[in-house]
């Protein structure tokens, strides 16, 4: 059977890593694949560090999507892919690529994978995790400082200048396209314990596969 794949969507620091990771410990890491949106950052090696700092990274545009589509299609069709490395304190992809092999559940998860019609084409099932703004803002400036050395005026011009006003635009009308719906991100197992089930369910032909792009 083609894998059950599973996109979770959410603002930034909204707990979509925590969820992923509880489903895969749910499932088992050997029956699952975790596919990044944020690995697929367009490759900004090509110009200047200072104009690479002035982007747009929380737009659309700044991703390539399309690369990510064919991946998923591939990794339907049963065979693997090479997912890019990114360097996000650089802006730039690595000469590395890291090879993903098909599973029966493949997971997209990424702040902007149920805004884009083609992605959400491929889904089994689509996830918004919802969470408040004040708090996903403190995980985004300590994610940002400790693993990308961000400063903190850095992460907070950014956020003011592009996070906020694109999660506006973009993230938070993708919502509509969820099938589920998760407040509290990782710490509501009552909904990821419902997500599971509903994948084993697909997984085993009980279910239909939801998918569309309404």
């Amino acid at each position: 059977m083609k894998p059950v794949i599973l996109g979770v969507a959410g603002g930034t620091g909204s707990g979509k890593t925590t969820v992923v990771q509880e489903i895969v410990h749910r499932l088992g890491p050997e029956e699952v694949a975790v596919v990044q949106h944020d690995s697929y950052y367009r490759d900004r090696g090509g110009i200047p560090p200072a104009e690479r700092e002035r982007i747009n990274y929380d737009h659309p545009d700044a991703l390539e999507t399309p690369l990510l589509v064919e991946h998923v299609r591939s990794l339907l069709a049963g065979r693997s892919i090479d997912v890019p490395v990114y360097d996000f304190s650089t802006h730039t992809r690595t000469s590395d690529v890291m090879p993903l092999a098909p599973r029966k559940v493949v997971i997209i998860e990424g702040i902007l994978v149920l805004a884009e019609p083609e992605l959400r084409a491929q889904m089994s099932i689509r996830v918004f995790v919802d969470t408040d703004a004040d708090i996903r803002m403190i995980r985004r400036l300590r994610r940002d400082m400790s693993d990308r050395g961000r400063t903190l005026e850095s992460v907070v011009a950014q956020y003011l200048e592009t996070v906020r006003p694109m999660h506006l635009e973009f993230v938070e009308p993708s919502k509509r396209y969820a099938h589920v719906i998760i407040p509290e991100g990782g710490e509501n197992f009552v909904a990821i314990d419902m997500l599971v089930s509903r994948i084993h369910a697909i997984g085993q032909g009980r279910e239909a596969r939801p998918g569309g792009t309404e």
